[in-house]
């Protein structure tokens, strides 16, 4: 009974979805059941984040289409943040750009200096229908405005520019020869 308190401790374990598949490039549908499959949904997103050894996870990385994120993620101060949040919307930014190193568990083992805002603003609700909002700020900020952009099919070479875009999508068909 204790691991029912675990997040992901009863979920299943799905394969992730990479760079180029098309789930991943399309804007997710909201959630309009909120019954038995949406807790065994966001179970699954918990234990696939936590085999994966990631802080995020968007239900599109596991090819459902839908709009569900999961997180399990330190803010700047090691402060942990554990939660989901269904049919979220990126409500606000602070206005404070930095560049920071990011990595997504759809582009295994890449990452690059990707500008996001330094804190947000997340609302939606919990699988459970109850409304929710989450701030954010440094890498749990960059976290959330990552998720989310995962749900409207934006992977985080779509915000890159020049050199640093073409390195790592060249890096990434590198590593999809590697595992064909």
């Amino acid at each position: 009974m204790r691991n029912r308190l675990i997040p992901g401790s009863t979920g299943q374990v799905r394969p992730l979805r990479l760079l180029g598949d098309p789930t991943l490039h399309s804007p997710c549908d909201p959630v309009t059941d909120f019954g038995p499959g949406l807790a065994r949904l966001v179970e699954d997103l918990f234990a696939t984040m936590y085999r994966a050894n990631g802080v995020g996870l968007a239900a599109n990385q596991i090819g459902v289409p839908l709009q569900v994120f999961v997180y399990d993620c330190p803010d700047d101060e090691d402060v942990r943040h554990l939660g989901h949040v269904v049919n979220p919307r990126l409500v606000a930014t602070d206005g404070v750009t930095v560049r920071g190193a990011e990595g997504c568990l759809s582009l295994p083992g890449l990452e690059a200096g990707t500008e996001r805002a330094d804190g947000a603003v997340v609302e939606g609700v919990t699988a459970d229908g109850a409304p929710v909002r989450i701030e954010g700020t440094g890498f749990f900020g960059r976290c959330l405005q990552h998720e989310c952009d995962h749900l409207q099919g934006l992977v985080y070479p779509d915000r890159l520019t020049g050199l640093r875009r073409a390195r790592v999508l060249r890096a990434a068909r590198r590593a999809s020869w590697s595992r064909s």
